[in-house]
């Protein structure tokens, strides 16, 4: 029992170690990170356009690095208003802000008369601000543009009304971000709700497991078997009569209606060279004449007619 007790200490404490280890690592290596920034010298609006201009005319690889690190440090100062929704490396909000940096010199056109630290700036905090909602949880916070507003909005807006004394119902938010109230409740619930594995069980002394809960979607597996055996059952019956079939009507069935990654109408018509529509409409009349003799051989199946 006491060499179990000492065992788990040991484990604590090398964690706590390793802890401790990485984010001495982190922090050493965000100080010669900021000083490799701090290098670079800052550039002036004409600068700026001169080095835009040569790498997007000329394709000057030497005037965007230029450009790039002269804006490494409006890059650092932006993640850092996101510091607080991201407890990990905070190089790696840098990392995504680079990444929107490089999009905007891409993207910028002096010709607008806008700033571009300005319109760079829009770049970096999207860049960033989807970094943090792609990781915050395992399934993603962000899916809708609904989301990713509520996302950056929401807790500003509930401290706002907090300390206005005012209490922050889910009505009244939704009407000051102007959002359905349903948004709401949803954001607030993958904001507060830990991330829980669908095999795990609902409770400690229950054999049910959560997925065992989910509504399930769509067709039951019977109908997806039952389904499966008609389709097979069309195949082989086609499979027997395709030698009735014209060359065309042959390629139609056996490339197009029996594949699931089917050739297009326009590849056939350019095979036999004839037009797309005449494909289109043999197509249609191999279509209607499946049916009838489905109709005729396996009534059971209750195969409807295509409409003209």
């Amino acid at each position: 029992m006491n060499t179990q007790s000492i065992n788990v200490k040991k484990v604590n404490d090398t964690i706590e170690d390793q802890k401790k280890d990485l984010q001495s690592q982190n922090q050493m290596a965000l100080f010669r990170y900021m000083q490799d920034v701090n290098s670079y010298k800052l550039l002036n609006a004409e600068d700026t356009e001169d080095l835009v201009h040569r790498y997007q005319n000329n394709g000057d690889l030497q005037a965007g690095n230029d450009l790039i690190t002269a804006n490494l440090r409006l890059v650092v100062k932006i993640a850092g208003d996101f510091q607080k929704y991201w407890t990990n490396n905070f190089l790696d909000l840098v990392q995504e802000g680079n990444i929107g940096l490089i999009k905007a010199i891409n993207k910028f056109e002096p010709s607008r008369g806008i700033k571009f630290s300005y319109y760079a700036t829009f770049w970096i905090r999207a860049y960033i601000l989807k970094f943090i909602m792609d990781n915050w949880r395992l399934v993603k916070l962000g899916t809708t543009q609904v989301q990713r507003k509520l996302f950056y909005k929401l807790n500003k807006e509930k401290k706002h009304l907090e300390a206005n004394g005012i209490k922050p119902e889910s009505s009244l938010l939704a009407k000051r971000l102007d959002v359905r109230e349903k948004d709401i409740i949803e954001m607030e619930q993958r904001f507060n709700g830990p991330d829980i594995s669908i095999e795990s069980p609902v409770s400690p002394d229950s054999t049910t497991e959560h997925k065992d809960l989910l509504a399930q979607e769509g067709p039951s597996v019977e109908d997806i078997a039952a389904k499966r055996e008609v389709i097979e059952k069309i195949k082989a019956f086609l499979n027997k009569q395709k030698d009735s079939f014209c060359d065309r009507e042959k390629v139609i069935l056996e490339d197009r209606l029996l594949q699931d990654d089917s050739r297009s109408l326009k590849n056939i018509a350019e095979q036999f060279d004839i037009s797309r529509e005449r494909i289109r409409q043999i197509e249609a009349r191999l279509l209607k004449k499946i049916g009838k003799t489905l109709q005729q051989e396996m009534p059971d199946i209750g195969y409807s007619l295509p409409a003209a």
